[in-house]
């Protein structure tokens, strides 16, 4: 059986925060946090924007991607959607 395959995306939510999340459809996502179907913290930070994608990972690789990528800092954050900033993979 093939291993299941994800997306690590970044969200700009309206107030300018970012959200980061893994996904195996990026675009059906985005339209789930856009109808206030998606994670709990983008309902009140609508509308979101897509800025940042990376895959197809291992579910797993995208898993831990998606937790190194949330303890950068915000200007870390930015350099790396502008791509400023390349940040390894974890093993």
């Amino acid at each position: 059986m093939p291993a299941k395959r994800a997306f690590l995306y970044i969200l700009k939510c309206a107030d300018s925060t970012f959200y980061i999340g893994t996904a195996k459809n990026v675009p059906k996502r985005l339209v789930q946090h856009n109808s206030r179907q998606g994670a709990k913290y983008t309902r009140s930070r609508l509308p979101v924007r897509l800025v940042y994608v990376e895959g197809p990972l291992s579910l797993t690789r995208a898993l831990r991607r998606e937790f190194q990528l949330k303890q950068l800092t915000r200007t870390q954050k930015q350099a790396l959607i502008s791509g400023r900033l390349i940040v390894k993979m974890p093993r």
